[in-house]
């Protein structure tokens, strides 16, 4: 019967000893920060290039400036993904993310958006996109100012009369004005029918020539050199973004300035870009995301931020080849910012 007793109190004995290091791990866990508010946030980029690859970074450096402030973590590197333009690819990484459970879901781009709004109808995961040039009439939105439901987000929607206008500065005597986009991507719609509407107003024939793909791409490209047209313009289109390294040397060899909608065209041979600073869209993008996970905003209730306009890129390679004067446009823009013919921004 003693043995028994004992027995009873030697195992009572570890249970106790269990429950005193497992409190104590507890208390050091805390200490140690290991307990630390986490928050899942799923990054998905449309496809590679320099605009998008861009925003990825900074909204991923802003996460982390953000979650030390804050005392808390935006894990993000086991839910970073891009889609390569492939819708199924993109619906199957966006179920994935829904079956983690992530906490808030950022698409880079249009299309990426329009999937992360279908997959999170039910659900109700709150979407910060982000490069989403016109996002009511993507139907992503309510509104600007009231997006409505569970999503919100930043836009780098341009001005297009403003490139109108850095062209006809450069060459007041364009006549013929080529557009290169792709016609599937929302992003170029409302841009299009603005150059169209620009041109028809200031008496410039208008020469059309869309691709989806890089070979596609490329054989309009060469139809626009065909045609002589003056200048090209093409609006913040990913296709054309992903093809540009491939075609800037046709428009160089023909000396056809190509006008477009954001920096990383510039950066790929292009002649000139025009729009908002893609680094800063990231860092807006992140805040909106931390202000809802950390603060409880309602995405629903939070006006799609935009930023301004104003911000030339010219590649001074292509300006040298081509013979094209750009000293105009520091009187016409915010800020001219000089580049050179890279695949990617150069962060340092």
């Amino acid at each position: 019967m003693k043995k028994k007793l004992l027995l009873a109190l030697t195992a009572l004995l570890a249970v106790l000893c269990m429950a005193g290091c497992g409190s104590k791990k507890a208390q050091d866990s805390e200490k140690s920060g290991d307990s630390t508010k986490t928050y899942k946030v799923g990054i998905v980029q449309y496809v590679d290039d320099a605009s998008l690859n861009q925003i990825q970074k900074s909204v991923q450096d802003e996460l982390d400036k953000k979650g030390k402030e804050a005392g808390v973590k935006f894990d993000y590197k086991d839910y970073t993904f891009n889609g390569q333009a492939d819708q199924s690819t993109l619906n199957q990484i966006m179920t994935e993310l829904v079956s983690d459970g992530v906490d808030i879901i950022i698409p880079i781009a249009t299309p990426t958006a329009l999937i992360a709004q279908s997959v999170t109808e039910d659900n109700q995961i709150p979407v910060v996109f982000s490069a989403v040039t016109d996002p009511v009439s993507a139907g992503l939105v309510a509104s600007m100012d009231a997006p409505g439901a569970n999503i919100t987000g930043t836009s780098d929607a341009i001005d297009t009369n403003a490139i109108m206008k850095l062209i006809l500065k450069a060459n007041s005597k364009t006549k013929k004005l080529g557009l290169l986009y792709d016609k599937s991507q929302d992003s170029s719609k409302q841009a299009i029918a603005d150059a169209k509407k620009f041109c028809e107003e200031n008496g410039i024939s208008v020469v059309e020539k869309t691709g989806t793909t890089n070979d596609e791409v490329a054989l309009a490209a060469d139809a626009l050199v065909a045609a002589k047209v003056d200048a090209v313009f093409t609006p913040t289109d990913n296709t054309i973004m992903k093809a540009e390294l491939a075609i800037y040397e046709k428009f160089v060899n023909a000396k056809i300035p190509h006008y477009t909608g954001a920096d990383s065209f510039a950066l790929n041979g292009a002649f000139a870009g025009y729009g908002v600073n893609y680094k800063e869209l990231g860092v807006e993008t992140a805040d909106m995301v931390a202000d809802i996970l950390v603060n409880g905003a309602k995405p629903g209730e939070m006006a799609i931020k935009t930023l301004n306009n104003g911000i030339a890129t010219v590649n001074t390679e292509t300006a040298e080849q081509i013979g094209l004067d750009y000293s105009g446009f520091k009187d016409m823009c915010e800020k001219v910012v000089e580049t050179k013919t890279a695949k990617e921004f150069d962060e340092k």
